[in-house]
Order: C-alpha cells, then structure tokens, then sequence
C-alpha cells in the first residue's frame, strides 16, 4: 500500500491559513527533511553544533520557495508534535533569510483558534517577547556556523510583517502551480 505524498496531495489552503507539515519538532537536533518527489522523511543531517530547534520546523504543501523548496515554517505551539503531523496555521510574520540555495523565508506561524485557542491573540511577530525575537534570529545564523562552506552564506535579511509572509505564501503558492 502506497501513502500519499504529503506535498504534492496535502492541499496548502489560502495565504490566510494554510497546512503545515512538520519535519522535526521543537527541541530536535535532527535536520529531518522530507523528499518532496519520494514521498518520504529523511534525516539528512545532525546539526554539527549543540543546539536544537526552538519550534516545530515544517513546509507548506504544494508552495516553491526561491530556493527551490516548499516553504519553510516555524511553527509555535503549545507541545511539539510529530514529523509528518499535518497543522493548519496562520502566519504572523517571517524572517527573511538567504543561503547558498537563494532566498529562503522563514514564516513564523502559530495554530489556528481550533487546533490551540493559546495563540488567538498573537498577530505579529513583533508581539513575541524581544528575548523570543532574538532567539529565532541567532538560530537562523548560527545554526549552521560548524558548516563551515554553508555558514559564510547565510544572510538575515530582517524580519517581514504578516502582509509581507502573506505575500511571501501567495507567491510560493502560485509558483508551485507553474512548476507542477
């Protein structure tokens, strides 16, 4: 019996909520990544430095990132889940980041009211605690610093607004229809 592909038959939804599939959860040092055309989870590495992942980290099925990808997210929730959980989200801001692959965005999300009410009030990254901020930037950064080749090409572009992660989804979304 053959599962379904979770990027291509998961549907995404719209730029206001849309589906998330979790690669690896909050406290993970696991880089889990899924192969979008194999249908399958893989670990592709183990981060080469002692640190973990500060929220869940997942993509947004049928999106293509400029990187090449679905779109990355970080996905706060009140309990890490499970790789492969499906999560229907909203978006509350993005970090604009860069790598040697291209522009690569990372949205910041929070559940919708149905699946964790905890989040409802929560609508801009700006709202997060400075210290909160602060830690999802420098992971960004110095997640891949023993990566010695991939390290000195990452860039941190800022941080986007809802508007802009909305924008940013619509674009990944549409790309996706062109390219499949």
């Amino acid at each position: 019996m053959k599962g379904i592909n979770l990027y291509h038959e998961v549907p995404c939804g719209t730029p206001d909520e849309f589906n998330v599939v979790i690669d690896l959860p909050k406290g993970s040092s696991n880089k889990v990544e899924y192969d979008e055309e194999g249908g399958y989870f893989k670990l592709d590495r183990v981060l080469h430095q002692p640190t973990f992942y500060p929220f869940d980290y997942g993509f947004i099925p049928q999106t293509h990132a400029g990187d090449g990808d679905a779109t990355d997210v970080c996905l706060l929730l009140t309990h890490p889940t499970f790789t492969g959980c499906v999560v229907k989200a909203r978006a509350i801001g993005m970090i604009k980041t860069a790598d040697q692959d291209g522009d690569d965005a990372k949205i910041i999300a929070v559940p919708v009211s149905k699946v964790d009410p905890r989040f409802d009030e929560l609508t801009s990254f700006d709202q997060l605690p400075k210290h909160v901020q602060e830690e999802f930037l420098i992971f960004f950064k110095e997640y891949k610093k023993l990566e010695k080749k991939k390290y000195d090409q990452i860039q941190i572009n800022g941080v986007g607004t809802l508007e802009e992660a909305k924008s940013e989804i619509a674009k990944s979304m549409e790309a996706y229809k062109h390219a499949h």
